[in-house]
């Protein structure tokens, strides 16, 4: 069998067709993004990293006095790190990767919609 070279500017058109490749397939798993993250699990209050941020699934359980940044009708369906579509009672948030948290809860990093 014949040795067969390929020349370095070959090898990167390979390797950067077959990432593009690669890239698209993902996207593909990807679309309906929604739809894949309502199977993640829904943030428990008492999970380390809720915990750490105040979070609870209900803003008008937030303690005011522990929290003063809190601001009355601030909630996770008004932050800007809510992610998913509108309309689900539960969708996915930046600051707690795989998990969901309550539209109508509050966590300390809440940042307002812009």
């Amino acid at each position: 069998m014949p040795k067969r070279s390929v020349s370095r500017r070959a090898a990167l058109r390979i390797l950067g067709l077959g990432t593009a490749g690669t890239a698209v397939f993902a996207g593909f798993g990807s679309a309906g993004a929604d739809t894949g993250k309502a199977d993640a699990a829904k943030l428990d209050a008492n999970d380390p990293a809720a915990l750490a941020l105040g979070y609870v699934e209900s803003a008008a359980a937030v303690d005011a006095k522990k929290y003063p940044a809190f601001v009355p009708g601030s909630n996770c369906d008004n932050c800007l790190r809510l992610e998913g579509t509108p309309g689900s009672d539960y969708r996915p948030c930046s600051l707690f990767p795989g998990k969901l948290v309550s539209v109508r809860g509050w966590c300390s990093e809440w940042t307002p919609e812009i």
